[in-house]
């Protein structure tokens, strides 16, 4: 399933803006950390006055205490096969490429063999179980080779990839040798708008930062995928801290950060965060199979704007309209078709297209669904099995 959506905020895509991996070192930071030591005055937390009381700004030290040893520092070496070589070849005539092939090894130059480029990366991490899982972004260790945990105590424990998830951003880790670790909990309740939320992570690759804030808003939409569904928040998130998680005022976790805003490329107090009951679910999955099995149907889907919803007949500007149903998807078989707008599912209201994707997404492959349609002004139910998410 895609979604067509012509104003995608590109600027906000993981590649380019991301609290990303931090390359090893702090050249930069140190720099800017001389010029805030010059400054000579203290700053105190001063009583906020609400309605004739006065309410002191909260300390979070206790919390600290609790979950800090469960966040963990992440680093990758990187392996990526260089591409410029392949290139080269293809550029030349079919005898003279087969000769290069099967001749040019090492010694052969730019026409020899393909040399992998080597990377170091570095991101953040929190240990989800007593016996040595560890949750972080999939980016940061994606084309890893070898990974290293680092705990808030400063010991390096050896890591290896369970399982990652491209669309979610999500990775879990298992650190080889056995022991036992102290983890944190995800959240089952989704937090509210204005809760203070921390955030502990590896920031520049500087380890152990904790920062604070609040919950700006929920179900972000940055255009990275079709299940965006992020929490924004405002406590600083910089380069190193994806992966790291931001908790509640319980030392529970209720999101993963993984994207900035950024003009500039540091912070300006807009993160997002993968929600906890998204981490939950793809957590599971990797744990038992490696990768994530999601529902699809078939169909590419457009949002139902007002005037669309005028011209249909459509009360409100809600549901999802099918642009086009794929030839012998789950869909088409179902007898949907280009122009039937979906506007429930197992009776459960489709707000728009994007709540459709994440709907869908959540079925089993092999469930049975029934899908409410509107057409031609009339509103009728059809069953469907869901069919299997094409890998990414």
């Amino acid at each position: 399933m895609t979604t067509q959506n012509t104003n995608r905020k590109s600027f906000l895509r993981r590649g380019t803006l991301l609290a990303g991996t931090a390359i090893l070192g702090i050249g930069l930071v140190a720099g800017i950390a001389d010029t805030a030591f010059m400054q000579n005055d203290r700053a105190y937390a001063q009583p906020i006055e609400l309605s004739g009381t006065q309410t002191q700004l909260p300390s979070f030290a206790d919390l600290v205490d609790k979950v800090k040893p469960a966040v963990v520092s992440v680093r990758v070496k990187t392996e990526v096969a260089s591409t410029s070589d392949q290139q080269n070849l293809d550029d030349l005539p079919p005898q003279l490429r087969r000769f290069f092939r099967e001749f040019g090894g090492e010694e052969g130059g730019r026409m020899g063999r393909p040399k992998p480029q080597i990377g170091m990366a570095q991101g953040s991490g929190f240990f989800v179980s007593q016996d040595g899982y560890v949750v972080t972004n999939n980016h940061v260790v994606e084309h890893a080779v070898d990974v290293q945990l680092v705990t808030d105590a400063g010991k390096t424990l050896e890591a290896k990839v369970i399982g990652t998830d491209p669309r979610s951003d999500l990775a879990l880790l298992k650190v080889k040798d056995g022991g036992s670790f102290p983890y944190v909990k995800l959240a089952d309740a989704k937090p509210r708008i204005g809760d203070w939320v921390l955030a502990i992570g590896n920031p520049f690759g500087l380890g152990g930062t904790v920062t604070a804030g609040i919950v700006s808003a929920q179900g972000r939409d940055i255009g990275s995928g079709p299940y965006d569904d992020f929490l924004q928040i405002d406590a600083p998130i910089n380069r190193g801290n994806s992966g790291g998680p931001t908790f509640n005022g319980n030392g529970e976790v209720v999101g993963v950060n993984t994207a900035i805003y950024s003009p500039s490329g540091g912070n300006v107090g807009i993160a997002f965060a993968i929600p906890a009951s998204t981490v939950k679910q793809v957590v599971d999955q990797l744990k038992k199979d490696g990768k994530v099995a999601r529902g699809f149907i078939g169909v590419q889907i457009q949002p139902v704007t007002r005037e669309m919803a005028d011209a249909i007949g459509l009360k409100e500007a809600k549901g999802a309209l099918v642009a086009e149903a794929q030839s012998n998807g789950p869909a088409a078989k179902a007898g949907i078709r280009r122009g039937d707008t979906i506007t429930a599912v197992n009776g459960e209201e489709i707000k728009d297209a994007r709540d459709l994707s994440r709907k869908i997404a959540n079925f089993a492959p092999g469930t049975k669904a029934t899908i409410t349609l509107y057409r031609e002004g009339h509103s009728r139910d059809v069953t469907f099995e869901v069919g299997r998410q094409p890998a990414a």
